[in-house]
Parts: C-alpha cells; structure tokens; sequence
C-alpha cells in the first residue's frame, strides 16, 4: 500500500476541492508514492509528534493543521515550522494536512461538535456557493443510455454524501443517506433531433475531472463537444458551521456547564446571558467570529465557537449568546475522528492517534 492509497480515503471523506481558498491542504511534504509503513494521526504536527512518529515507525502523519502556512523562503531551522519540515524529510515522513476541508464536510468537524452535543436536526450554517456544476453535451440515440450510465458511475447526479450512493445496472443512482440527507439524482433532460439526443447532469465540482474522463472515454466521438457551468447553488451538504436543536431546552446555566462537561473546556468565554432557556444551537470549530450573523439568522440561543475579540462580544446585542470555548478545545476531538475513520478503512496497517496534547494556551 503506497501513502496516496491513504490520501485518497482522506479525500472521499472530505474533498480537498472544497477547502477554503486561504488554506494549505494536502500533502506538505513527502512522496505519494512511497510505501507506508503507519499512519500517525494529530492535530498538530510539531517536532515531538515527528519523534513520535519515528518512534512509532509511522512514515505519514496526517494532520488537522497544516503545518506549511505561508510561503516558505528557507529552510534553515530557524523557527519550528522550519525545524518540523527538515526533521521530516530528513526521516522520509510525510505530512498531510485536511483542515479546511473537513470543516466544510458534511461528517466533519462541526458534525463532531454537534454529536458531542447530542444536537438534532443539523444543517450547515454557512453552506459553500458554486461547488455544483452542470455538464451538456450531445450524443447519438443508440449510445445514450450507455453514456449517461458511466456518466452516474462517475459521480453525476451526486449532490449529498457520495459515499451513501450505490448504483443499479442502468448507472441509476440510489441513495442510502442519512438524518441530514436531502438526495437527488440530479437534473437530467433529453432534447431529441434526428440522430442526437442531449444529455445534461449535475455534479459535486470535486468529480469534474472524473467526469470529463468517463465522457471523453465512452463517447463515440472523436472530438467531443460538452459544456460545463457552474451553477449559483448554496450546497447544503457542503459548508462551514452547523446549527441543530437539543432534544429538550436546557436551562442557559445548565446548558453552558454541559458544554464545559462534554467538550473538556477549562473555561468559557460568553456574552450575557439575556434568556433563561436555550435550545437551538450553532457551532463552528476553530476561529468563528464571521459566522455570528448566520448563527443570528438561523434564529440560533447559542453560538459555540473560538478566537472571539473583545468587540466581536457587543455584536451578541441580547439577540444570542456567543460562547468562546477556545480553540483547541473547538477541535480537539478531531483527530480520534480521524484516526477511527482509517482504521476502518486500513486494517492492514497500523493508524495510531498521536498522544500528544498540541494545545499552545496554558491556563492557571
């Protein structure tokens, strides 16, 4: 099994195509096409957890964060990002980071929060524009069915979890799905001339090149004409945040005790607490301050999430309290999420959940 075998789980599980455009994914450092030996799962990659993985005999460490930011002028050893990337080329370890795109999967970190939680009825809170396209194109009547087939083979008609979709011997879609799932085959219409009939699916933009592969192979035509679009679509299976309800509404006091209890929260950080009961809420793992309007528009008590300053407090105006429960502590369930996801799916390898706490804030 080579490291890209692994890498390709990742990417099933959270398309790096739908991370945030700021944001460094994938694999940092390392060839994809060497051997693994172990897998060695973090939220961090700091120089203990490359000596961890040496230790462990894990040449891939997959990671939360990434550790390669910003650009990278030398490397010299100078600070610890620098110091981390020589020690793991040194020992031929490579590192790959999922961060953004797991925030923005449907199963990722925000569905973790809201598990954690015991939350119902989820939905995304900041569902990602433009992630669903439209392929046209033109195809003799005899070869139709055969095309539009390999065409569901590949993905078209997907929009939801790709993983819950099967497919009959026609390439018609069938979905599984689950409690948050909305599926649909996806838009297809056929226009009839004499001798052509046009075919025309939706798809997740992460399968386009899939898509274009399977068209160019099973058309009939040399040259192939097709055209692609992206459509103006929210896609609500894919984006950042959630909001779901408590089963019960919880005392304000309670609830925000159970958040310390469930989420191993040395403390909370919040607005005022202008209501009495809560029970409709909204998360968002990591630094979240831009989603307080959406959180307010989903008529959300509560918004969980971290790296809140001191004005972005006054924006609760008595409509929702904002509790900042600090970074890590937003993500840190993350990395076991991980790690049993691969174990499932690599069970002739060795996947360890690195035993290091990563968090930089101390408290008193």
């Amino acid at each position: 099994m080579i490291i890209q075998e692994v890498i390709d789980h990742l990417e099933k599980l959270a398309p790096l195509a739908y991370a945030e455009e700021f944001d460094n994914v994938g694999l940092l450092v390392g060839d994809k096409n060497n051997e693994l030996k172990g897998v060695l799962v973090t939220l961090d990659t700091l120089e203990d957890v490359v000596d961890e993985a040496i230790e462990k005999n894990c040449n891939l460490i997959v990671s939360f964060h990434p550790i390669i930011f910003k650009g990278l002028k030398k490397l010299n050893g100078n600070s610890y990002v620098e110091r981390v990337v020589l020690k793991a080329i040194k020992h031929d370890i490579a590192i790959f980071a999922i961060h953004t795109a797991l925030d923005n999967a449907l199963q990722g970190v925000n569905d973790i929060i809201c598990n954690t939680l015991g939350l119902e009825n989820k939905k995304i809170l900041l569902p990602q524009k433009g992630t669903i396209k439209k392929l046209t194109t033109y195809v003799p009547q005899a070869n139709a069915d055969g095309l539009r087939a390999e065409l569901f083979k590949a993905g078209a008609g997907q929009i939801g979890n790709y993983d819950d979709c099967s497919f009959n011997t026609e390439g018609v879609g069938t979905f599984r799905g689950n409690e948050a799932s909305d599926p649909k085959v996806g838009e297809r219409f056929e226009y009839r001339q004499e001798d052509e009939t046009q075919i025309s699916v939706t798809f997740q933009k992460h399968l386009e090149k899939a898509l274009l592969k399977a068209l160019k192979e099973h058309h009939p035509y040399e040259e192939v004409a097709f055209e692609v679009t992206t459509l103006d679509n929210y896609n609500q299976h894919i984006g950042i945040g959630m909001v779901g309800d408590l089963h019960e509404a919880m005392a304000t006091n309670d609830f925000l005790l159970f958040v310390k209890e469930k989420m191993k929260v040395f403390c909370i950080r919040h607005s005022q607490l202008h209501t009495d009961k809560v029970q409709r809420i909204a998360v968002l793992g990591g630094s979240g301050s831009f989603g307080i309007a959406a959180a307010k528009a989903a008529q959300a008590d509560v918004y969980i999430t971290a790296d809140l300053k001191y004005h972005d407090f006054f924006s609760a105006e008595n409509q929702i309290i904002l509790a900042d429960i600090g970074h890590y502590e937003s993500e840190q369930f993350t990395k076991t999420y991980l790690a049993d996801y691969l174990s499932k799916k690599i069970t002739n390898f060795a996947v360890v959940l690195s035993t290091i706490n990563t968090n930089p804030v101390k408290y008193l």
